[in-house]
């Protein structure tokens, strides 16, 4: 206690730190201040009780940052940003040029990478704006204007997400944290209100133990989470020792630490983005009265509906991405070469191609624990959501999973920022 209670001290008073804090807050609010401008020509009532019944749009609000529930004019959100991003990562394992700017040419390297990503976000943004609304006019919610209404409205979103994105680069450089990670928390924190006075406006005595239950539930889902974000599989490594005239150095053990799950929350993110888009598109055929391909659709949209079929498929989804994005962000083979370039080996292992086998072989079996944790986490509110027939949980453990893993950063870039005072 007395150690936080210094901490907390030090933050107050070093100006560096609460201008950054107060540059993050600010672009914050920001940003949930545009999120209440609505677009023109929307049945706010026919709007919420369709997201009441859509699961999918759900899940996308989640990484909207909250903005598409209402129709802003931040509908998008940094979605086309996160899916840019997505698609840059995927391009590292086709193109070997790509995979050199990220890995091997260092800062500016990164900075061209980032670049080609907010170029890439502009003609998604296009397509995923134009793909939503005319998903929303076909449900009644959007008025069916003229084309230049349309247009007006696809401009006015494309904007917002790139107003958005600005914003949280701006949070990223000036602020303390991820610009693009805090928007989406800030988006989830936002709906806790709603849902703390819809809870109270709905309580029910003989439910107590209900709630009891579920709050003990939510406790340890939330020390997993933090258990498993943090969790380590330490590899001894030994620096070999070097004379320079009397002088020696090396020889000290020391290990390399792998994270338990070095994927983050991104597989979550691609196995939503898979999984709500076809929702969505079968939902459009449904309504747009094709005859036969409509009364498919509609058969398709009832079939994977269902919520068995949906965790199933959600639950293979997260484990095959959770493979997928440690295979890009991690190389045993690049860091086999490190460690012997730098004289350093794994006892017992031979440095070289033996070394990077190896502890490809410890990634791989601790991958496997994290992906199956990842999907639990995904999958655990839908099946609570079967049980209790509570809807509004089943973006619970998602939502739960970004936010943890978003104060855990901010916490960490906190405490670096302090020990550079102390230094």
């Amino acid at each position: 206690m007395q150690a936080l209670t210094q901490k907390l001290r030090l933050i107050l008073t070093d100006p560096s730190i609460m201008r950054k804090l107060g540059f993050m807050i600010g672009g914050l609010i920001l940003f949930r201040a545009l999120a209440v401008i609505p677009l023109p020509g929307i049945d706010a009532l026919r709007l919420e009780t369709f997201f009441a019944q859509s699961q999918a749009l759900g899940f996308l609000n989640v990484f909207t940052g909250g903005g598409l529930s209402n129709l802003s004019i931040v509908m998008l959100g940094v979605a086309p940003f996160i899916t840019a991003s997505i698609i840059m990562q995927l391009g590292t394992v086709i193109a070997p040029k790509l995979k050199a700017m990220y890995t091997e040419e260092g800062e500016i390297g990164r900075r061209r990478f980032s670049q080609y990503a907010r170029v890439l976000s502009v003609p998604l943004a296009i397509i995923q704006a134009v793909g939503l609304l005319l998903y929303f006019q076909a449900q009644g919610i959007l008025i069916h204007g003229n084309w230049f209404f349309f247009a007006m409205n696809v401009a006015v979103a494309v904007a917002g997400s790139m107003l958005l994105m600005w914003i949280g680069e701006l949070i990223t450089e000036y602020g303390i944290g991820n610009g693009v990670s805090l928007i989406i928390f800030a988006g989830i924190v936002a709906t806790l209100p709603s849902t703390i006075a819809q809870l109270l406006f709905t309580f029910d005595p003989s439910q107590i133990p209900l709630y009891v239950g579920f709050s003990a539930v939510a406790l340890a889902v939330t020390y997993a989470v933090v258990y498993i974000s943090e969790a380590e599989r330490p590899i001894p490594v030994t620096y070999a020792k070097r004379v320079v005239g009397t002088a020696v150095s090396g020889g000290v053990p020391t290990y390399l630490p792998l994270r338990l799950n070095q994927a983050g929350v991104m597989p979550i993110i691609f196995a939503l983005s898979i999984l709500s888009l076809p929702e969505i598109g079968l939902a459009y055929l449904a309504n747009a009265g094709l005859g036969a391909l409509s009364a498919l659709a509609t058969m398709l949209t009832t079939y994977t509906g269902a919520s068995v079929v949906y965790g199933v498929l959600y639950f293979l989804c997260v484990i095959l991405f959770t493979y997928f994005f440690t295979a890009i962000t991690f190389d045993p083979q690049q860091m086999a070469q490190n460690l012997q370039k730098n004289g350093a080996f794994v006892p017992g292992v031979r440095p070289g191609q033996t070394t990077a086998e190896y502890i490809g072989r410890v990634i791989t079996r601790i991958t496997l624990v994290g992906a199956v944790f990842l999907g639990v986490i995904a999958v655990f509110p839908l099946i609570v959501e079967n049980v209790t027939g509570i809807a509004s949980l089943a973006i619970g453990g998602t939502a739960l999973l970004i936010v943890v893993s978003v104060v855990l950063d901010v916490v960490r870039k906190i405490d670096a920022q302090i020990s550079l005072r102390e230094y």
